[in-house]
């Protein structure tokens, strides 16, 4: 065994024990406390696994849609988390976590930088199947939480409905089974005052 390579792997290991300290707007189901970037990519990988039928692509390679959940996010751990319904945090969300993921991922041995910045990269841009069901499941979850949550981070930031609509519209063509489901939540979000109209 390397030992050079061990260190490199422990060091980044390490480093994304952060990420359990990373809060995010989303708030727990029982709205007790603020939920933490581990929690939510923890959640979004058991999301993944369990709402896999309703995947409009059933040629899914799940072990990459898992690996993606699970470094999705790692660069906030430098960039920190930007509320999806944020102009202002979205202008220089790109240069932030590029220069995130520069510096994370080089803790690696550059075979496995190299895997996990593709990864993230491949999630982001939303162009495979496998990184549009998992940007799907991404959106899914806080929307779920803020559904359980009487809309608490829509209200915080006085989220309208075109808003959530135009972000979750990636359902409709990588889980078309579930986006009804989606839609009646939203619908019944702005009658119960979840929601902006």
């Amino acid at each position: 065994m390397e030992t050079n390579r061990l260190e490199q792997q422990l060091s980044f290991l390490i480093e994304c024990d952060k990420m359990k300290k990373i809060l995010r707007r989303t708030v727990l189901m029982d709205s007790s406390r603020r939920e933490t970037d581990a929690e939510h990519s923890w959640h979004f990988a058991l999301m993944a696994m369990t709402l896999l039928e309703y995947a409009g692509n059933k040629d899914l390679d799940t072990y990459k849609v898992l690996r993606m959940a699970l470094v999705h996010d790692l660069i906030e751990i430098y960039a920190g988390d930007t509320f999806a319904y944020d102009p202002k945090g979205h202008s220089d969300k790109y240069e932030r976590e590029t220069a995130a993921a520069d510096k994370l991922f080089s803790l690696l041995p550059e075979d496995q930088g190299k895997e996990f910045r593709s990864l993230w990269e491949e999630f982001d841009a939303m162009e495979t199947p496998e990184a549009q069901y998992a940007a799907s499941i991404d959106r899914f979850q806080p929307f779920l939480h803020n559904y359980r949550t009487q809309g608490y981070t829509w209200k915080e930031g006085n989220v309208h409905y075109t808003q959530v609509y135009e972000r979750m519209e990636i359902l409709r063509t990588a889980m078309p089974a579930l986006w009804p489901t989606v839609l009646n939540m939203m619908k019944d979000s702005v009658e119960k005052g979840y929601l902006l109209p």
